[in-house]
């Protein structure tokens, strides 16, 4: 197993690596030539900016029996596809039981957009969210050992 991280945007990077390193479980994070990430454990793998670079090299390294940790939706149903693991940066899996229904609304979200109208943006992240992480990250890394 390894963890792959959809890294551009992912508040949780730090939570991986402590439990990642706890397990010596190896982590790549992908990320595009805007960000800068140095965390001296993760493998870093660095992509031109543009139209989901990123999104396409994490699901080309992506292997049967990874975790992807994502909040993109299509990323998240790629992975499955490959049958790896896949979690959001708040602690929901993914799974083939809720991907529908979630790709369904990414898809209605986008068609209000494309009409002008406005949706909800995220909420502001807090300590909560972190937590339901690393307590899902923990239940799925330990799953995985079993």
């Amino acid at each position: 197993m390894r963890i792959l991280v959809d890294a551009d945007a992912c508040p949780v990077k730090t939570i991986i690596v402590r439990e990642a390193k706890k397990r010596g479980i190896p982590v790549t994070m992908v990320v595009d030539t805007s960000h800068q990430l140095n965390d001296g454990y993760s493998e870093v793998v660095m992509v031109d900016k543009g139209a989901d670079s990123a999104d396409v090299k994490l699901i080309n390294l992506t292997k049967s029996g990874d975790l992807v940790v994502t909040q993109d939706f299509g990323v998240a149903a790629m992975a499955l596809g490959k049958r790896a693991l896949a979690l959001n940066q708040n602690g929901m899996e993914y799974s083939q039981q809720n991907m529908d229904k979630l790709l369904f609304e990414r898809h209605v979200g986008k068609e209000v957009r494309r009409r002008g109208r406005h949706t909800k943006g995220a909420q502001k992240r807090t300590q909560a969210d972190d937590r339901a992480f690393e307590e899902k990250l923990i239940v799925m890394l330990e799953r995985k050992r079993t």
